[in-house]
């Protein structure tokens, strides 16, 4: 089940603030307009291979899928993660997944998600 860190840091000088919830198998960060709005979110997941990855949704710009691409090919050479361009969505198995980790999120972001996860790829 997805729980919230209370504490989380925001960016200085950026309007608005973020919120974070982690589970076992899942990551939502939404962040919220100065109104309390979503006006973005990203779910980080892992995927198929044990590759993780980031759904991104925000409301100017839709959705963007990315790989994490972790640095860590060579024991010498440790780079910091960074998200590269991937492949097709699994939208069926992402909107199943949230709905079961996400009770914990209060209702109105859960469903703002859901919506938006439900509207992609279509």
């Amino acid at each position: 089940m997805l729980q919230e860190f209370k504490r989380v840091k925001q960016e200085p000088g950026v309007s608005g603030r973020r919120r974070w919830f982690q589970g076992a198998a899942m990551e939502l960060i939404v962040w919220l307009d100065t109104d309390e709005q979503p006006e973005g979110f990203q779910i980080c997941y892992t995927g198929f291979g044990q590759q993780e990855h980031a759904l991104t949704w925000k409301r100017q710009s839709g959705f963007v899928h990315n790989r994490v691409d972790t640095g860590d090919t060579r024991p010498d050479k440790n780079l910091t993660p960074i998200l590269v361009t991937d492949g097709a969505v699994p939208w069926e198995r992402l909107r199943r997944d949230f709905f079961e980790v996400s009770e914990g999120v209060d209702a109105a972001l859960r469903q703002f998600v859901a919506a938006r996860l439900a509207e992609g790829g279509r």
